[in-house]
């Protein structure tokens, strides 16, 4: 990272500090052996961080004679990193401290104890204690079943279903739905009917509903790939099990797969490590590999996170397009609220502009979430006196009391990343809706 874009950083982390932006500081000034990292230890969440990460850091402040600042970071770790501890301690020479803390930690977690750091503290094992690993075999899955598609297969919706986020839908039409409608046109300009789409957003908006409508309005199969049916514990697997899927797809075309919070399996191959780097050079080959034919396949995919994304997927013939999902505005937010309350007993007619007017920046999500509050608090009043309650505007007021926008802290993130980290204008829809409503 050079200087001038980590100086931005930090402008933008003294404006509105969080722990990522916290992290992204901290690993580039170690990379620039800056002290100044130390100042940002305090705002790091270390579940947020590799392992790889964390020994560069722990690495950079024994350097640095930080060793109380390593020790107290690695506290709030795992079990693994508590060991890191002990070898932090062998490292300074400090074998009685090494020894405590490895002892009090195989006490709960026998599995960690190594002939190395045993012979380094002075550990001695158990007599008779046999520490060869116990083999047993391991029966492989039937891929062909784990991948079979049919078990992904979702119902289908359409725009009409989807309230709101207008101009999204009709960027979707023009570059997604159109080349599905109308092939032959497309086909005279040599041009592919498919390829790869990101939606990004803040959590709670509607991107899933919008891919399922899209594949509706694609006529084509939608498949909801689960991540959980991609990543393997045995080497290799995951990519055996990526590779199979897409086959498949390619066998059913014209189809939709869909693959949520994309950075579990697209993340940035600098802060990942074996396993996890090798699903993410398979999936950019079965998006545009030399050999692979995805005419009518495309692949849609959603993150809260695109700035985690390994660049390579954003590059032509990738993931090229990519289109952002905002909180609804106000017409929407009214849109949504009638939705939600129309199977509701409601008493009388509530003013639902009012209320779309007060829940600025409010996601679908959290207005759902206002819905089921307002219907708790009819309920409780239903069960104190006794007689029916309907959901009143009174009950919705209160419940707004308690309520608060989600998608605050997901907009100060972007907010930083789309004025000093915009390459090539990623994120120019961000800053324009940042602009438009003044945020």
């Amino acid at each position: 990272m050079d200087t001038e874009t980590l100086k931005n950083l930090q402008v933008a982390f003294d404006v509105a500090p969080s722990a990522e932006l916290a992290k992204v500081i901290t690993l580039g000034l170690i990379e620039q052996d800056d002290e100044g990292a130390i100042q940002y230890l305090p705002r790091l969440q270390i579940q947020t961080m590799s392992d790889d990460e964390k020994r560069k850091l722990t690495h950079f402040l024994a350097g640095h004679d930080c060793l109380e600042e390593a020790i107290n970071f690695l506290e709030n770790g795992d079990h693994h990193d508590r060991l890191r501890t002990v070898e932090i301690y062998i490292d300074q020479g400090d074998i009685k401290q090494a020894s405590i803390v490895y002892q009090e930690l195989l006490v709960k977690h026998p599995e960690l104890e190594s002939d190395k750091i045993n012979s380094q503290v002075g550990v001695i094992s158990p007599p008779g204690t046999d520490k060869r690993p116990k083999l047993r075999v391991v029966e492989k899955g039937n891929v062909a079943e784990i991948t079979e598609l049919g078990k992904y297969r979702e119902k289908t919706t359409n725009f009409n279903d989807v309230v709101g986020l207008k101009n999204v839908k009709k960027l979707i039409h023009k570059k997604i739905i159109l080349p599905f409608h109308k092939p032959n046109l497309f086909q005279r300009f040599k041009k592919k009917v498919g390829g790869g789409v990101l939606l990004y957003g803040p959590p709670g908006c509607g991107k899933t509903l919008l891919s399922r409508a899209t594949a509706g309005e694609c006529n084509a199969s939608f498949y909801n790939i689960e991540i959980s049916d991609v990543l393997d514990m045995y080497i290799g697997e995951s990519e055996h099990k990526l590779h199979a899927i897409f086959e498949k797809a390619r066998n059913d075309t014209p189809c939709v797969l869909f693959f949520d919070e994309l950075e579990a399996l697209a993340g940035k191959r600098e802060y990942n490590k074996g396993n996890a780097s090798n699903i993410v050079s398979q999936f950019l080959t079965e998006l545009d590999g030399f050999s692979q034919n995805n005419e009518g396949v495309l692949v849609l995919a959603s993150t809260n996170v695109p700035w985690s994304i390994d660049n390579a997927f954003l590059r032509p013939g990738r993931f090229d397009r990519m289109f952002f999902v905002p909180p609804p505005d106000r017409e929407a937010r009214e849109a949504i609220l009638t939705y939600y309350l129309k199977d509701k007993p409601v008493e009388g007619d509530i003013d639902k502009a009012a209320l779309a007017a007060k829940t600025s920046g409010f996601s679908g999500a959290d207005l759902e979430n206002l819905i089921d509050m307002a219907t708790d608090e009819a309920i409780d009043e239903t069960i104190e006196s006794g007689r029916e309650t309907n959901i009143s505007f009174t009950h919705l007021r209160a419940a707004l009391n308690d309520c608060s926008s989600t998608t605050s802290e997901w907009l100060t993130t972007a907010r930083n990343y789309a004025r000093y980290a915009n390459d090539g204008g990623r994120y120019n829809d961000v800053l324009e809706f940042l602009k438009k409503h003044g945020k």
